[in-house]
């Protein structure tokens, strides 16, 4: 469960992070780093799509500058893996709820812009 979100910080099971980080299930893998900047494209989650859930969740920073390309969209369609996208703030509130009903899903959260 994440405790909190503010820009530039998150809590994950008592653990504070400063920088971006990606969660399996529960597992966070701190961070996290992308190859274009604020675009977020296969290779830069491919260890999430590797575990195949059943939701990605991208927090696309405090105003949601980042975006995913469409070539990873394309590919979460091909895998029945379907994306949410909001700022930061917004997929923090959706993470814990679907985590709360226990649905398979990976997320990777931006905390800045």
């Amino acid at each position: 469960m994440i405790e909190h979100y503010s820009f530039g910080k998150i809590v994950v099971a008592g653990n504070t992070y400063t920088s971006d980080i990606k969660i399996i299930n529960t597992e966070v893998i701190p961070q996290w780093w992308r190859k274009y900047g604020h675009s977020v494209c296969i290779d830069d989650v491919a260890d999430l799509l590797g575990m195949k859930p059943k939701y990605l969740i991208i927090g696309r920073g405090n105003p949601g500058l980042m975006k995913t390309d469409a070539l990873l969209r394309d590919r979460l369609e091909k895998l029945e893996i379907k994306l949410i996208e909001e700022p930061t703030t917004k997929a923090v509130e959706i993470f814990n709820q679907m985590l709360g009903r226990r649905e398979s899903l990976a997320a990777g959260f931006h905390l800045t812009c």
